[in-house]
């Protein structure tokens, strides 16, 4: 491994540790431990997360390392998710990386977690060509990110109160669903018919998005059916997860079409966990048809919160000598 360029990635943002191993660009393991705690509680409760964490930070670091079959003293820097996220969880997988690369004595790289979901894309073929638009999709952000030649990463549009992903989950606990609610949505859905009940698509001018008014009308509605018919969700579950979840997204393509239009952008793709959602990508690669573009898609493992994509973006900072400091601090912004 002499002159390989070796880089352990440590992701902890919210309710997910992760690890990988990447060299020379190249993907050899990514580890995810995910936290069943907060199911009963309908959503990640932040002091458990941490806690969860610093139990599973150790074994997940252990196993990717195996998993690569590369050594501590092999390593050539450590990266680590800064912001945004949960302070808490933040603040474990920051501690582990900061005290790795001190006893090491090795760099340390900062990464952006949504910067992170855009790098993705280029952890296997085909990588995106420049300009390349990405609609990221999470259940803590929904925003269009415009990548350039030079690395820029420019935001053009973002929400303006809740994710996508918080509507889908929110939407499926008030049909009653466990959480995370978002993929029983997807699923369900596949029986249903998206056309049965019309929901709000929000009006918010520019490539902003707005989910606000779509969750309260869907409360409104099932308020409405349910008090005339107290097994109208039962009844009705299917077509009601279909209707749903084509108004939310409804909104994120018509955005995404419309941003890459204006720019004149011919490589667009989605990244968060949302874009696991088969509906968004049907929807994205009948938009490529639609207008001849380019389309990418994640592979499912690296959709969802994982190591392997803030490894990524590590090595194009490792490229730059684009280090940190041991005094950096999380953020949840």
């Amino acid at each position: 491994m002499t002159g390989a360029v070796t880089i352990l990635a440590i992701e902890s943002s919210c309710d997910d540790t992760a690890a990988a191993v990447l060299q020379d660009g190249l993907i050899l393991s990514n580890v995810v431990a995910n936290q069943l705690v907060h199911e009963k509680y309908g959503g990640v409760v932040p002091e458990l997360a941490s806690r969860a964490h610093q139990k599973n930070i150790v074994p997940v670091v252990d196993a990717a390392l195996k998993q690569a079959q590369v050594k501590l003293d092999e390593l050539s820097a450590v990266a680590f998710t800064s912001s945004p996220g949960l302070i808490g969880s933040l603040l474990v997988g920051t501690s582990f990386a900061k005290a790795l690369a001190l006893s090491l004595d090795i760099p340390l790289i900062a990464v952006n977690h949504m910067e992170a979901h855009v790098m993705a894309h280029f952890i296997a073929q085909p990588i995106p060509q420049f300009p390349f638009m990405c609609l990221t999709v999470s259940g803590g952000h929904t925003l269009i990110e415009l990548l350039h030649a030079d690395g820029r990463m420019e935001n053009i549009g973002q929400t303006l109160d809740d994710a996508a992903g918080e509507a889908f989950d929110k939407c499926a606990k008030l049909l009653g669903l466990p959480y995370p609610g978002g993929p029983l949505i997807d699923l369900y859905a596949k029986d249903g018919n998206p056309n049965t009940y019309s929901f709000p698509v929000s009006s918010v001018s520019g490539f902003d998005f707005s989910f606000s008014g779509l969750k309260t009308s869907f409360l409104n509605f099932l308020k409405h059916h349910t008090s005339k018919n107290p097994d109208f969700i039962a009844n009705n579950l299917a077509d009601c997860c279909a209707s749903v979840q084509h108004a939310i997204i409804q909104q994120l393509i018509a955005k995404l079409e419309s941003a890459a239009t204006q720019y004149g952008v011919s490589h667009i793709g989605i990244a968060g966990g949302v874009s696991a959602n088969s509906v968004l990508r049907n929807a994205v690669e009948e938009l490529g048809i639609k207008h001849n573009w380019n389309t990418y898609i994640p592979a499912f493992e690296y959709c969802t919160d994982n190591a392997a994509m803030i490894a990524m973006a590590a090595w194009y900072k490792y490229r730059k000598q684009e280090f940190s400091e041991l005094t950096i601090t999380p953020s949840a912004k």
